[in-house]
């Protein structure tokens, strides 16, 4: 079974945010520069909140407000949903699909310590299936050995 820990470790433990008075303009402008989806919402290490491509098209482009007037506390999603190191990447992606989410971050003792994407997930759940593939065509053929 692989864990959330196990995809930080390949991936590295990567935390991107923004704090919750940030401009909605200036976080989509640091999410265009990363190249990420979401940011973490932390205010002195602790997570308030998450923001997101979809907060953004949601409640400032389709509400039309301004992102350069509007703080990420007023529009960001407050009820975060979370993953453990130890938790199984089979409980992300059952958490990622029942709630349609594409980013998950990673707490450990309360704290941020990553975030995970939908990819991620996805990646090493193909990697896993493929690696199994792969040991039953072997087993079967007899080559395994």
């Amino acid at each position: 079974m692989t864990t959330v820990r196990q995809i930080l470790e390949e991936k590295g433990y990567i935390i991107h945010s923004v704090s919750p008075d940030s401009l909605v303009y200036d976080a989509i402008k640091l999410m265009s520069e990363l190249g990420v989806g979401a940011l973490l919402v932390l205010e002195k290490d602790k997570l308030t909140g998450i923001f997101s491509e979809r907060d953004y098209t949601r409640k400032i482009v389709l509400q039309e407000r301004s992102s350069k007037s509007t703080k990420v506390c007023e529009i960001m999603t407050q009820k975060v949903f979370y993953m453990t190191p130890d938790q199984s990447i089979e409980d992300c992606m059952a958490t990622m699909t029942r709630y349609h989410f594409r980013h998950l971050p990673v707490l450990e003792n309360g704290k941020p310590i990553g975030m995970l994407n939908v990819m991620d997930v996805m990646g090493f759940l193909l990697s896993d299936k493929e690696f199994i593939i792969n040991q039953l065509e072997g087993y079967i053929s007899g080559t395994s050995w």
